[in-house]
């Protein structure tokens, strides 16, 4: 036996930190290289002779440290044949009712248990099933929202509306207009309970609604500050006034206005208000179903997570006050640029929110 490896199998059979299995298999080994017989190593070491002779032959075979290892093996042969597990992929990655399955719009591990019984008069158990499931990273169960834009010029207008934000034109305005529809002024019966040790803050379900209200807002890109309107109603009426105070709070210079398509978008009315207002407003679209570029949106989706979302409201008029209050707090406390790195590209990083 080496020298090298007769003191690396001294140090593991010493070392407290080497497996027992192990160990035991270093002594066998050091001591046959000593000249040990196998009864001796056997009463020393306290294992079956069996175990002496099989890993003093491998030692004196081998001579490597690797033989203190297992040899890799077979295992237990396979339950389920590998093309069912293929077939289960295959029906989870489907649609039910294309296998004829009713009333479900999403598998469940009982409904794949069945269709894979009908069509290859093979069982598996829902724990099986669970395995193949997480074996292939598969979640059938699991649905996410997905909207697909069907505008044709989709590129185009992302990369013409990107541009505007990374690089706008010089002493021009970039202002982001939407609408915020259907703010809800729900009055909940009893006041929500902050939060207890090993308990989450609870919310009462049962409210009462005293209507709803809509915001109309445009967001500067470039300062963050909103410009914003609150009423009951949302018709060209209400977004030409609240324009009109756009124009004014904006008196010279061009400005962009980047929103989407809703119908009171679109019309004459808006080359008369241009018309007023010197020829200065230039209306660019968001494609189709892509609103998420609008900036403003980021900017509704603050104000929904901080005032709307577990806020309770006795009066619509309450709504209006606690919104246009958080739209002041918001222009003198924490305007600011969001910080927009998507240029279009489908790869792109997306917006994200400047700390």
């Amino acid at each position: 036996m080496p020298a090298s490896l007769r003191q690396k199998l001294q140090h593991a059979a010493r070392s407290p930190k080497t497996p027992q299995r192990d160990a035991q298999r270093a002594r066998i080994a050091r001591l046959a290289d000593e000249g040990w017989s196998n009864e001796r190593i056997q009463l020393d070491v306290g294992c079956d002779i069996k175990t002496v002779r099989k890993w003093r032959n491998r030692i004196a075979a081998f001579a490597d440290e690797a033989v203190l290892q297992d040899r890799m093996r077979r295992g237990r042969p396979p339950r389920v044949a590998t093309t069912v597990h293929y077939d289960l992929i295959k029906l989870a990655c489907s649609r039910p009712d294309e296998h004829k399955v009713p009333f479900e719009q999403v598998w469940t591990l009982e409904r794949l248990a069945k269709a894979l019984k009908l069509e290859t008069k093979v069982e598996l158990s829902r724990t099986e099933i669970w395995r193949v499931l997480r074996g292939a990273s598969l979640r059938p169960h699991r649905v996410r929202l997905w909207l697909h834009s069907p505008d044709p010029h989709f590129r185009p207008k992302v990369e013409a509306i990107c541009k505007l934000y990374l690089e706008p034109p010089a002493g021009a305005t970039v202002l982001c207009v939407d609408e915020k529809t259907g703010m809800q002024a729900l009055k909940h019966r009893f006041p929500m309970q902050p939060c207890r040790s090993r308990r989450a803050a609870r919310k009462e379900f049962e409210y009462q609604r005293h209507g709803t209200r809509t915001l109309i807002g445009a967001l500067n890109i470039k300062t963050g500050e909103v410009v914003s309107r609150c009423g009951p109603t949302r018709t060209a009426a209400d977004l030409l006034a609240f324009m009109d105070e756009v124009a004014e709070r904006y008196p010279t210079g061009d400005v962009y206005i980047i929103w989407d398509n809703l119908n009171i978008h679109h019309g004459a009315r808006w080359n008369q208000f241009n018309a007023r207002h010197g020829g200065r407003f230039h209306f660019v679209y968001t494609p189709i179903h892509a609103s998420w570029v609008n900036q403003i949106e980021l900017w509704f989706s603050i104000l929904s997570r901080r005032v709307l979302k577990h806020a309770s409201f006795a009066s619509a008029e309450e709504l209006s006050r606690c919104v246009l209050a958080f739209v002041r707090h918001w222009n003198k406390h924490e305007a600011r640029p969001f910080r927009w790195k998507f240029r279009g590209q489908w790869r792109a990083t997306l917006p994200s929110y400047a700390a």
